[in-house]
């Protein structure tokens, strides 16, 4: 019977194309097992994708056996701290087994879950060579969050909560029945997240979360099905980045050019409506005592939508524009440049010194004014100069995983899976707001003056020609991206003596192409329709190994290999426009290996580990705006070689059974090895420039030495932990350093290294050409909390504070900017020096000041 049910499981488990599922402490049925307490990992609003217009979202990677690994997600997320500073893509979240992952991106946005804290409690961490029996492990560790009603603690719970942050106002209700005699196990959350404006000035924050799931257990309790839908309806208002320049005659860490006062009232003009519903359906079935079956279908569709303040014909509306900078006026960096240092200059500085620095609407968007602009253009027969536009990237996503989890005895188990994802993109732009205008047509006008106006060239839909755009069309651009995936998986792990190893592998397959829906006049052969179809095979091994030594001394080893297929997002050059694949797109190649030392006793926790991962084949791609040629440039970086390396430790020693003391840091680096392969195209004429090839302007880009960005490369931690009694008493006194901001990497290109005199002998001077760095410091975190049992019940009561010194000098990332310090060069090749200099005015974020989170719960 047992060969029967085998036989039957594996023709269940290969008729499901995709892969995973089960946690520990839970069964896949529901028989529950002890519950993550009070004090489990809970989640700020970084961490949950809140802020999607910072190009990171934080990573989460815990393990109860690492001291380090365990505390740095929740520790250091004030400043958006990524686990060895790995992309977000390296991080495989799962629900129930089944990849969450963006398709596009491959990165997990933590906003799918916003607001659903306590089902997410309910979850299995992995680090990068740690044994779980729902993936091979992905290099910056994996999550599988448990959605199935019959494993969630049955009861009530009321929170209400009070911030200072992104939101003031939350509330929150949970129940979940249990399992019943019947089988039956129902479960249900609802959250609504408010700020009238948040701790940054014009901003607001408007959000209604929920949750519900029904599970039915069969007969004897071998079989399971369980349907749980979600979403996170969500509308923000936007922070914009700022130079030093701005936030000091503002007077504010925290200034916000989004935004602007329009009949005496704030208004945003960066306003993200989020939303994803998400339905998943798991069939659990219990083979035997030994072996199961897990299999999820999951279906998605995610609608995000940005709205951008933008102009046409017209001055830049925007208050931080450089112009409107006194640096513009004066040069305060360079005492030799006689053109901007003269009384003239200095006049015009103070000019723009006192009306920047005046009255708080000089520094903000003048709605008033650019519908009084509107009006008169619109009286005159002509298009809007300003307007509102909406970036939309909408996706359908359907995705099935199946698992295969067999016992072999009490120290071997076998893992096998397989999983199939397919996922349409849909990428538009539409107008929100024509702000008091009464025409527009979809016309390319960067591109008018290099053609004529009447050319094909500035056509962005020669299907429609000229076409009129109203409210909510569709205008400039209009494409899917069509990205099918599959992946075999298996893991293997055994307990021989003192030695405990995993070994995994992988192999999949991807697939990538993008189907035009306007025929733009800058590639009117290729842009409408499909282009042709990219096609990756790629897989991987991991070997993880821990040898107790004996009196509580373990060593560790982790090695592995990969193939990974590109992202999509970084495969075409120029997606707004044509069909054509970036060149020399490969499969990128991953190395990483990890030692490691645990020392374990009942009064100090010990761990240190060194890392390394040697990347090859890396792209990446990005898309700015270069007013230098009034022109947005399209920019893909490919072939780069990069390093991730470091030594982490954290130590905890319990002085009594109520006080800890706890250490954490680390100290590492993550950088571009080489300098890559460039290729870029400007809007303006569809020009292609690069490293030599067909077709090509050459041009190079000179990017080695480059780091990531947006989190600290230095950190380290020390904290006082008291909990008893009831009560939770926690002090963290934290430090951050080496915090790069992303590079530019027109500012290193070939030609403008030229223009500037940075090229010595046919080589960059690289000195020349160093990264921005951000501020880092110190910060002290503390919470105080307690848990009151009723009669009924329990209360528990939470205050957070983070940053209590109110330290706002730390940068917690940012951007150089992509413009030159030159005007446009002549023929000849020289240019003319400008007094804004672009290179010494980053933009930046800064951590937030003092602020906290007020926390009350009711549990019955």
């Amino acid at each position: 019977m047992k060969q029967k049910n085998l036989k039957l499981a594996v023709m269940a488990l290969c008729s499901a194309s995709m892969a995973q599922a089960q946690t520990v402490g839970t069964d896949s049925i529901g028989q529950r097992g002890a519950a993550l307490s009070e004090s489990a990992f809970t989640f700020t609003e970084a961490q949950l994708g809140e802020d999607d217009d910072m190009s990171q979202n934080v990573t989460i990677v815990n393990s109860n056996s690492n001291m380090y690994a365990s505390e740095v997600g929740f520790l250091f997320s004030p400043v958006r701290f990524r686990y060895r500073a790995f992309d977000q893509k390296y991080n495989d979240v799962y629900i129930n087994g089944l990849p969450m992952n963006d398709m596009e991106t491959g990165q997990f946005r933590y906003s799918l879950v916003g607001g659903l804290n306590q089902q997410t409690k309910n979850q299995e961490f992995a680090l990068p060579f740690e044994t779980n029996n729902f993936a091979m492990t992905g290099m910056a560790g994996s999550n599988n969050y448990n959605f199935r009603p019959a494993s969630m603690p049955a009861g009530h719970r009321i929170t209400l909560s009070g911030a200072n942050r992104s939101y003031t106002l939350r509330g929150m209700y949970t129940f979940n029945t249990g399992l019943s005699n019947r089988g039956w196990a129902f479960s249900g959350n609802l959250t609504y997240r408010w700020a009238n404006e948040g701790y940054v000035e014009g901003t607001f924050y408007n959000s209604l979360s929920y949750f519900l799931g029904v599970q039915k257990v069969f007969g004897d309790g071998s079989h399971s099905l369980s349907l749980t839908t979600w979403g996170n309806p969500t509308e923000r208002a936007s922070q914009g980045a700022g130079t030093d320049e701005m936030y000091w005659m503002a007077n504010d860490r925290y200034y916000n050019p989004y935004w602007g006062y329009q009949n005496g009232k704030k208004r945003n003009s960066r306003v993200v409506n989020d939303f994803a519903p998400t339905a998943l359906l798991t069939w659990d079935w219990k083979i035997s005592d030994n072996d199961k079956l897990t299999t999820s279908l999951m279906g998605k569709y995610s609608m995000y939508k940005s709205t951008k303040l933008n102009y046409n014909n017209a001055d830049n509306p925007h208050p931080n524009y450089w112009k409107n900078m006194p640096s513009s006026y004066y040069d305060i960096w360079d005492d030799t440049n006689t053109s901007y240092r003269n009384s003239d200059a200095l006049a015009n500085w103070q000019s723009a010194y006192d009306f920047w620095s005046g009255p708080k609407a000089n520094r903000q968007i003048n709605w008033d004014q650019l519908y009084y602009a509107n009006k008169q253009a619109s009286a005159q027969g002509q298009d809007a100069m300003y307007y509102l536009q909406a970036k939309h990237n909408d996706a359908l996503t359907i995705a099935l995983a199946s698992t295969f989890n067999k016992q072999i005895d009490k120290d071997k188990a076998w893992n096998i899976g397989i999983v199939g994802a397919t996922n349409k993109g849909m990428h538009y732009q539409t107008m929100e707001d024509m702000l008091g205008a009464t025409t527009f047509h979809n016309v390319n006008t960067y591109a008018i003056g290099t053609y004529s106006p009447d050319a094909d060239e500035v056509q962005y839909d020669l299907n429609n020609r000229n076409g009129l755009v109203g409210k909510d069309d569709k205008f400039g651009y209009n494409y899917n991206l069509l990205v099918n995936n599959g992946k075999l998986w298996t893991s293997y792990s055994e307990n021989f003596g003192n030695l405990h190893y995993v070994i995994a592998g992988k192999l999949g397959y991807t697939s990538m192409q993008r189907d035009g829906k306007m025929r733009n006049g800058l590639a009117k052969d290729n842009s409408y329709g499909k282009s042709h179809t990219a096609q990756f095979i790629d897989g991987g091994m991991k070997f993880g190994a821990n040898v107790n030594l004996g009196r509580g001394n373990t060593f560790t080893l982790g090695l592995g290999y990969e193939h990974r297929a590109p992202q999509a997002k970084a495969a075409f050059i120029s997606p707004e426009i044509n069909n054509d694949f970036v060149r020399n797109l490969k499969n990128e190649r991953v190395f990483s290996s990890e030692i490691g030392y645990q020392f374990q006793t009942s009064w100090l926790h010990a761990n240190i580990n060194a890392y390394y991962s040697y990347l090859t084949n890396v792209s990446d791609w990005q898309n700015f705006y270069m007013d230098d040629v009034n022109s947005f440039t399209y920019v893909s970086l490919t072939n780069m070689k990069k390093a991730y390396y470091g030594v982490e430790a954290g130590l905890k020693f319990r002085v009594t059974s109520a006080f800890d003391v706890k250490l954490v840091g680390q100290i590492s680096d993550a950088k571009i090895l080489n300098d890559a392969n460039l290729e870029y195209m400007r809007s303006q004429n569809a020009m292609v420039y690069g490293d030599v090839a067909d077709g090509l302007v050459e041009d190079h880009i000179y990017n080695k030495g480059m780091r990531d960005n947006g989190t600290p490369l230095t950190a380290a931690s020390l904290g006082l932990s008291y909990h008893s009694g009831g009560w939770f008493i926690d002090l963290n006194a934290n430090y951050y350093d080496r915090i790069y901001l992303s590079y530019s990497p027109n500012y290193r290109y070939e030609s403008a290294c030229k223009v500037r005199g940075d090229i010595l002998n046919n080589q960059p001077v690289r000195s020349e050409l160093s990264q921005a760095k951000g501020h880092g410091g110190f910060m002290i975190d503390g919470s105080i909390g307690r848990s009151i049992y009723l009669k009924r019940g329990s209360l528990s009561i939470n205050l957070t504070v983070t940053n209590i010194l109110n330290n706002t000098n730390i940068v917690t990332g940012g951007y150089e900017q992509s413009r030159s310090d030159y005007s446009t060069p002549k023929a000849d090749g020289t240019a003319t020096t400008r007094a804004y200099k672009f290179s010494k005015n980053p933009m930046k974020f800064y951590a937030y000041g003092t602020n906290g989170l007020l926390n009350i719960a009711y549990k019955f």
